[in-house]
């Protein structure tokens, strides 16, 4: 039997998460939660069914739930979401592609998604409600906190760590054993060279604050 899954979130992401979702026949996704104007639409074929003012109703011993409202720049809104579940004693999922290569070393924390092709390798940890992105690589040793995104093509070399909040965009490099503290965004294709130990630091062409 498949384990039961709503959708917190019905937008773009959510749309890649449920190809994800579907590939790994591991879950029954009963429906998407969302805003009251979108009940009864629904979001690749699955229903939106309430919204997250109404989360602790679907609260059942054999539901589980997953954010998939996306990141950009900013984490608020999936961590307000993260923490609604928690108080409301939901269960979160952790979601992997079968697609994505994820070391048995690597840790996973609870309501985090690894998505298609992406690399996980030996000893990396992922943090809690975290998205590692399609073709996304972690490398060895390597630390990613809570509410993370590492989106698509980003490479995390080995022995770096990534604080909670923060962002890195598509096809941005950390070269080896680079820390980023919490709540920075790291733009598309920049390449981090030297530790990043302001939190509210934006890295891109040309460098600004957030």
């Amino acid at each position: 039997m498949k384990n039961k899954l709503i959708l917190i979130g019905g937008g773009g992401h959510c749309q890649s998460v449920i190809d994800v979702v579907e590939a790994t026949q591991q879950y029954e996704i009963v429906g998407v939660i969302d805003q009251a104007h979108k009940v009864g639409k629904k979001v690749s074929g699955y229903e939106i069914i309430g919204t997250d003012d109404q989360l602790s109703q679907f609260v059942h011993p054999e539901i589980n739930f997953l954010i998939t409202v996306g990141q950009i720049k900013d984490s608020r809104i999936r961590h307000v979401l993260y923490q609604k579940v928690q108080q409301a004693q939901g269960k979160l999922a952790s979601v992997v592609s079968p697609r994505a290569q994820v070391s048995s070393r690597a840790t996973i924390g609870e309501g985090s998604i690894v998505m298609h092709d992406a690399l996980i390798n030996a000893h990396a940890q992922i943090g809690s409600n975290t998205i590692i992105n399609t073709k996304a690589l972690v490398e060895h040793g390597s630390y990613i906190g809570d509410h993370c995104h590492i989106a698509t093509g980003a490479i995390i070399n080995g022995d770096c760590h990534v604080g909670h909040h923060t962002m890195i965009g598509s096809q941005a490099t950390l070269v080896h054993g680079i820390t980023v503290t919490e709540r920075v965004v790291v733009g598309a294709g920049a390449v981090v060279t030297h530790a990043l130990s302001e939190a509210g630091t934006y890295v891109g062409v040309p460098a600004r604050k957030i």
